[in-house]
């Protein structure tokens, strides 16, 4: 009797020979498609006009350039708004940075992402344990204030203590002289004239620190108040 002879390779399922019908048949639905679309020049180039215009872009006027083939040069003068606008208020900050220094207010201007904090280090504006400022700071205050109104931007105001515990006849804690000294400074700020709207106060009190609060010199960066311009509105 003969033996049946071995199979060298398995046979294929059935399922994978209809699956491998439908992609061709699929692949050759798509180039008939192709085939058989045209390309128009005409809604290309209103198609980049528009891109370009909403990008601050100018206006193209020259269509026969594209529709010829030729390049035609973009000038986005207003690209990328955002970026130059931040550029714009951080030069300012650094501006107003600089002139609370030669006052003798110590400050510095940090950028976090599309927000930038102006810090006043408030040893020289309040006295210990008060939210009313020393009164040879105000004018310095208001000053600070003129050159930001020219921005119309929200601006949130925060104050922030070391984590010594205060405890006064008026203040019962941090939280609330942190707060106290940032709606003081916001008073200011409205008393020059700015957009009450587009102002907030807030306390943070000890808990949000950028120094160690175990050295003298820690704690006195912590005691500050934090002018917070917000680019993203």
């Amino acid at each position: 009797m003969a033996r049946k002879k071995k199979e060298e390779c398995k046979s294929i399922p059935g399922w994978l020979v209809s699956f491998g019908d439908l992609m061709s048949l699929l692949l050759t639905f798509f180039i008939l498609l192709y085939s058989m679309s045209t390309i128009s020049l005409e809604k290309f180039y209103q198609s980049i006009r528009g891109i370009t215009e909403a990008f601050g872009g100018r206006t193209l006027t020259h269509e026969e350039n594209i529709i010829k083939g030729k390049k035609i040069e973009l000038n986005l003068p207003k690209m990328y708004p955002k970026i130059k606008k931040k550029k714009a208020i951080q030069k300012k900050l650094n501006e107003i940075k600089e002139m609370l220094e030669r006052a003798g207010l110590k400050a510095e201007v940090v950028s976090h992402g599309s927000s930038i904090r102006l810090r006043l280090f408030s040893d020289r504006i309040f006295p210990p344990g008060s939210d009313m400022p020393y009164k040879d700071v105000i004018p310095y205050i208001m000053t600070f204030c003129e050159k930001m109104k020219e921005t119309s931007l929200p601006v949130i105001i925060e104050g922030h203590t070391d984590n010594i515990p205060i405890h006064t006849k008026r203040f019962k804690n941090n939280w609330e002289l942190s707060a106290a000294r940032a709606v003081q400074i916001l008073r200011l700020f409205i008393k020059c004239g700015y957009n009450p709207n587009a102002l907030a106060a807030k306390g943070r009190a000890e808990y949000d620190p950028i120094a160690p609060n175990d050295t003298k010199e820690g704690r006195a960066k912590n005691r500050r108040i934090e002018f917070i311009v917000n680019l993203s509105v």
